[in-house]
C-alpha cells in the first residue's frame, strides 16, 4: 500500500464532498478559511472580469459578463467531479487494486477505472479483479449517482431564487424607468400624487432586500447572475431603494417614516453582508452620484409637484448615505456593474417604450441630463 496516494484520495474526495455539501445543502453562510468553491470563483472571476475590462462599457461587455456565472456553475460542478475521480484513482492506486485483463498497470488505468465507475458506463473493458477494489467501485458507483442527482436537483432551486430577485428588478421599469434613480421614483409617485402613501411600495422593497440576502448568502453564485436586460441589474435597484429612503428620511417633512427606516435597514443590512460574502473592502466613491446642482434640481421639480419638504439638510442626507455608498461602491468595483446615479434629469424612457424604436442601450451607453456618464 502506497500511504501517500491513499492520504492523497481520502483529501480529495472529502474536500470535493465538504466542498459541495456546503454549497449544495447548506443554508448557512460558511465561514472557515479555506473552501475550494470560494478559491474557485476568486480566480475564475478574477481573469474574466479582466478580460472583459478591456472591453468599452456597453452590451458587448454586458453580454461576456452575463455568461460567466452560468459557465462557472458548470466549471464548478466539473471542478468537484474531477476532484473525486482523481480521489478514487488515488486510493486504487495506493491499495494496489488489481485489474482484470492488464498484467501491468499504471494510474492512468486507475484514473479511467475511476471516470468509468463514477459515471456508471459499464464498459467493462477494464475492472477491478478482487478484493477493496471491488468495494471501491461499488462505493464510488452510488457516490456517483447521488451526487449527480444532487447536483441536478440543485439547479430548479437555484434558478427559482434567480427568477424571483428579477421579478421586482422587471417591475421597477415602469415605477423608475430603467436603469432605476431614485430621483425619478420619487417624482412619479409626486405626479401621481402617492408619495405621501407609499409604505406598500416600501413593504415590497423591504421584502425584496430580505430574499435578495438570504438567496444570495446560501447561493453566491447569484451575485455573479446579470439581470435579462444590460440596462438593469439587483445592486442598481438595491442602490435605488437606499437611495430613495435616505432622500425621504432626509427631506419628507412630516410624514410617517417607519416603514423607510424599516426598509432601509434591511437594505443597508444586505449590501453590509453581500459585501463580507463576497470579500470585498469597501471603498470611497470617485465621483459622487449625487451632486449639490442635481440635489437641488430634485427638490425643486418635488416642490413643483406640491410636495412639502423639510428645510434642507445636506448634512443629515450626507450622513445617511455615507453609511451604504461605500459598500456599494465596493460591490459595483468587484461586479463590475456601474451603479445609476441619483437623479437623472431630463425625460426618462422606459424600456417598454424603447422597444418599438429599437434596442435599449446599457448601463455603461447611456447619460444623464447634464452629460456625465455613469
Amino acid at each position: 500500500m502506497h500511504v501517500i496516494a491513499v492520504i492523497a484520495g481520502v483529501a480529495c474526495i472529502l474536500v470535493a464532498l465538504v466542498d459541495a455539501f456546503e454549497t449544495i445543502l447548506q443554508p448557512r453562510r460558511v465561514t472557515h478559511r479555506f473552501r475550494l468553491a470560494r478559491f474557485y470563483y476568486r480566480h475564475t472571476w478574477r481573469v474574466w472580469r479582466a478580460g472583459a475590462s478591456l472591453l468599452r462599457p456597453g452590451r458587448t461587455r454586458e453580454a461576456l459578463l452575463s455568461t460567466f456565472g452560468p459557465l462557472s456553475l458548470l466549471g464548478l460542478f466539473a471542478n468537484w467531479i474531477l476532484w473525486l475521480i482523481f480521489g478514487f484513482a488515488f486510493l486504487n492506486d495506493g491499495v494496489g487494486t488489481a485489474l482484470s485483463g492488464a498484467l501491468h498497470h499504471n494510474f492512468y488505468d486507475y484514473l479511467y477505472l475511476s471516470g468509468t465507475t463514477f459515471f456508471t458506463l459499464g464498459y467493462g473493458d477494464v475492472t477491478p479483479a478482487q478484493g477493496f477494489g471491488r468495494t471501491l467501485s461499488v462505493f464510488e458507483s452510488g457516490m456517483g449517482f447521488g451526487f449527480l442527482a444532487a447536483v441536478i436537483g440543485y439547479l430548479p432551486v437555484l434558478y427559482q431564487a434567480y427568477s424571483a430577485r428579477e421579478v421586482v428588478i422587471s417591475q421597477m421599469d415602469a415605477r423608475a424607468s430603467s436603469p432605476p434613480t431614485a430621483g425619478e421614483i420619487l417624482l412619479r409617485l409626486a405626479r401621481a400624487r402617492r408619495l405621501a402613501d407609499n409604505d406598500d411600495l416600501l413593504a415590497l422593497w423591504e421584502r425584496w432586500a430580505a430574499e435578495l440576502l438570504e438567496s444570495q448568502l446560501s447561493f453566491p453564485v447569484l451575485s455573479f447572475y446579470r439581470s435579462q436586460h444590460d440596462n438593469q441589474s439587483w445592486l442598481a435597484l438595491l442602490a435605488v431603494i437606499l437611495d430613495t429612503c435616505a432622500i425621504l428620511l432626509a427631506e419628507a417633512g412630516d410624514r410617517d417614516l417607519y416603514q423607510a427606516e424599516l426598509t432601509f435597514a434591511m437594505a443597508r443590512h444586505a449590501a453590509v453582508d453581500l459585501t463580507l460574502i463576497l470579500r470585498t473592502p469597501t471603498r470611497a466613491p470617485a465621483k459622487d452620484r449625487l451632486s449639490a446642482d442635481d440635489l437641488a434640481w430634485l427638490r425643486e421639480n418635488l416642490q413643483r409637484e406640491g410636495v412639502t419638504l423639510r428645510r434642507a439638510d445636506d448634512a443629515r442626507l450626507a450622513e445617511l448615505r455615507a453609511t451604504y455608498e461605500p459598500f456599494l461602491q465596493a460591490l459595483a468595483q468587484r461586479l463590475l456593474f456601474v451603479l445609476p446615479p441619483v437623479v437623472v434629469r431630463g425625460k426618462a424612457i422606459d424600456n417598454w417604450q424603447r422597444s418599438s424604436q429599437g434596442r435599449a442601450p446599457a448601463i455603461g451607453e447611456l447619460t444623464s441630463g447634464n452629460q456625465d456618464h455613469f
